[in-house]
């Protein structure tokens, strides 16, 4: 009869390999996608109309491919993320 000790050794080094695996490999690949105007607005939680007005208003930048509006995932999350400062105007 083995040792029940070794079988419990070995798998805990199997069991640390992988942790070591896990801890090494990269977080996240950087977002390369292209989302279209309707993924966008999904991803958003917002109409499609709102999503092309926020192209219109310069919010967020597209490219137009033939018929179809591109939007850059890093070019969405970058503008996401910048706090745009309103002007108010006096009436």
């Amino acid at each position: 009869m083995s040792n029940p000790f070794e079988a419990l050794n070995q798998r805990l080094e199997n069991i640390e390999s992988l942790l070591l695996e896990l801890k090494n490999k990269p977080i996240e690949e950087e977002k390369t996608e292209n989302l279209t105007v309707k993924e966008t607005a999904q991803l958003l939680k917002v109409s499609e109309q709102s999503v092309h007005n926020y192209i219109k208003r310069g919010f967020i930048s597209a490219q137009k491919v033939g018929r179809i509006l591109l939007i850059n995932r890093t070019d969405l999350d970058d503008a996401l993320t910048q706090v745009k400062s309103l002007k108010y105007k006096r009436a």
